[in-house]
């Protein structure tokens, strides 16, 4: 297939940011689009306006972003202003919408000439020199009316595929909640210091948690601490280690304390991991220890909860956290600001949690991880399924563009074979 430039018959226009003192919140003048920050592959939402923008895409332009992420695109619904993280195509000897197939094609390409440290950056230069195929403007359109077709029948399977993973998602929380707190869905009393708890039954009283747990602080960085007597190096539990039902041990680091601190503030299996503070909606939520690295401490920002055994199950403590009632307890108590959210200790121990016989809560935990567990499962099917579709969705783009088939014979509805809504 001959090509050409890509600059040969198109325009491309390298944004350009204007002074600052012309970029003001929304209020008069052109939408203005600073560049990477603000443009994604959903429709780009301007934030900001200029009174007079040096650089502008017209209404149908192409907006690929230049600077990472590199070769994200959209097309321009209004005249925007454009920051250098932008360029805008124009089509001129080129049928637009093929270009705009088109340089989902390209993508890879100015991947590989993307430059830069701290971010990727590929310049006008680089796009205005991707070489385009040479064809008719009848055939141009063919392969464009066959990619908008076939395409939005690729696009309709990811979104019913993006909805049943938030029904799964919806159904495992449903699940979790109503089996450890029956009724708490359908029948709260909405009265009361937690109005969203139902009824409780007589084998399930609610007891403070401070009343059946033991809550260990962590450790507190100190560079200025004497470390030259009896110390000890161990892995050291952080924040970022304590994720919403696991914990990720891809990236533990090792300090070094005195002994006696280390065994204040050292693990045990069993215990309860909660973090004082993080986004609202994972505020509170436990996660087990199950010894993953020996003699393993903890941040002071981590709190470790330890049950008594013979009251409170821990796989049963974190599970409540996690539920309809969990929730709300955590985010009506959080100290909240403006993006993040903290607890403290007293609030945790406070936490009202229902307590039937350990052995019952071994017994709904166990129903409850089932659940889960199944649920994770389906959701990994469905995640496969949204690669396997994003990665046909993108051969066919490439297959047609390229004239690797001929469109006018072919229906592509083989990409998704196998694949039905």
């Amino acid at each position: 297939m001959t090509t050409v430039p890509l600059k040969y018959v198109a325009r491309i226009n390298a944004g350009q940011s204007p002074p600052s003192a012309e970029v003001a919140d929304l209020s008069a003048g052109r939408p203005f689009l600073q560049g990477n920050a603000e443009f994604r592959e959903v429709y780009p939402s301007a934030r900001y306006e200029c009174v007079t923008a040096p650089k502008t895409a017209r209404v149908g332009d192409v907006l690929l972003s230049v600077r990472a992420p590199v070769g994200a695109l959209n097309i321009a619904d209004l005249p925007y202003g454009i920051g250098r993280g932008l360029c805008a195509i124009t089509a001129v000897d080129c049928d637009a919408r093929f270009l705009w197939w088109w340089l989902h094609h390209a993508r890879p390409a100015l991947d590989a000439v993307s430059t830069g440290t701290t971010y990727r950056a590929v310049t006008a230069e680089n796009v205005g020199a991707l070489p385009y195929p040479v064809l008719q403007g009848n055939e141009q359109r063919r392969i464009a009316d066959f990619l908008d077709a076939e395409t939005a029948r690729i696009d309709r399977l990811v979104d019913l595929r993006r909805i049943q993973l938030l029904r799964l998602e919806e159904r495992a929380y449903a699940a979790v909640s109503e089996t450890l707190v029956p009724g708490i869905l359908r029948s709260p009393q909405s009265s009361g210091p937690w109005p969203w708890l139902p009824a409780m039954a007589s084998d399930r009283p609610l007891v403070r948690l401070g009343y059946v747990c033991r809550l260990q602080n962590g450790l507190t960085i100190d560079g200025k601490r004497d470390l030259s007597g009896d110390v000890v190096t161990r892995p050291y539990l952080r924040v970022a280690n304590v994720q919403a039902g696991h914990v990720d041990l891809d990236s533990v680091v090792e300090v070094t304390v005195p002994r006696d601190i280390a065994t204040r503030t050292s693990l045990r299996p069993g215990d309860v991991l909660m973090t004082e503070g993080g986004d609202l909606d994972k505020l509170g939520r436990g996660t087990v220890w199950r010894g993953e690295l020996p003699e393993c401490l903890h941040q002071n920002h981590v709190f470790a909860l330890r049950p008594e055994t013979d009251r409170l199950d821990g796989g049963y403590l974190a599970l409540m956290t996690s539920t309809l009632h969990g929730r709300c307890y955590f985010e009506s108590t959080g100290s909240k600001t403006t993006n993040l959210a903290s607890t403290n200790s007293s609030k945790i121990m406070s936490f009202p949690i229902p307590l039937p016989s350990v052995a019952t809560q071994r017994a709904l935990a166990a129903e409850v991880q089932a659940a889960i567990d199944n649920s994770q499962a389906a959701k990994r099917l469905l995640e496969c399924q949204l690669v396997l579709l994003a990665e046909r969705r993108q051969a066919l783009i490439t297959a047609a563009v390229t004239g690797q088939f001929d469109v006018s014979t072919a229906s592509g509805r083989n990409v998704t074979e196998g694949i039905t809504a």
